[in-house]
């Protein structure tokens, strides 16, 4: 199975705004800390998606936003997803609950402590080195394990 979804992550004051996964049953994510944002919907471009996920997940409309990367999730367990990634710096409206779980405005130099995937670590990295647009393919085990990552082509782990 195949799925094409986007990942966004806001900026305020040296933090980004991180979606606590806890409400959905049988969620891949169940539990770890992630960006916003979600699958695309029939004849939705990548910014539509983007645009419709960050307004229904957190109530803000963006302004300003960049898009970073591709990055391909291989799970071991049958699914590929390709995820357009996103950071945004701009954006109006008043926060609302989230019915996937808890927003949180994390400091970047301390979400490397709280339960993310292993992949989101080495492209969280490559935002903050400001790298130029990549893809990033990550393959896991099936089981929540990273095997590999191939950066731009290249195997870096």
């Amino acid at each position: 199975m195949t799925g094409l979804s986007t990942l966004c992550y806001m900026e305020r004051d040296g933090k980004y705004l991180m979606l606590h996964r806890t409400v959905k049953k049988n969620d891949v994510n169940k539990d770890k800390w992630i960006g916003v944002g979600g699958h695309f919907e029939q004849d939705e471009s990548p910014e539509e998606c983007l645009l419709r996920e960050v307004k229904e997940e957190t109530g803000y409309t963006l302004t300003s936003w960049r898009f970073r990367g591709l990055v391909t999730f291989v799970s071991g367990d049958g699914v590929t997803e390709y995820m357009c990634l996103y950071t945004a710096d701009g954006f109006t409206g008043d926060p609302v609950s989230c019915d996937e779980g808890e927003l949180a405005w994390v400091k970047k130099d301390q979400i490397e402590d709280l339960n993310i995937w292993e992949g989101d670590k080495i492209f969280l990295r490559l935002l903050r080195e400001e790298r130029e647009f990549f893809s990033l393919k990550l393959v896991y085990d099936g089981g929540g394990r990273l095997l590999s990552a191939v950066l731009d082509g290249k195997e870096i782990r």
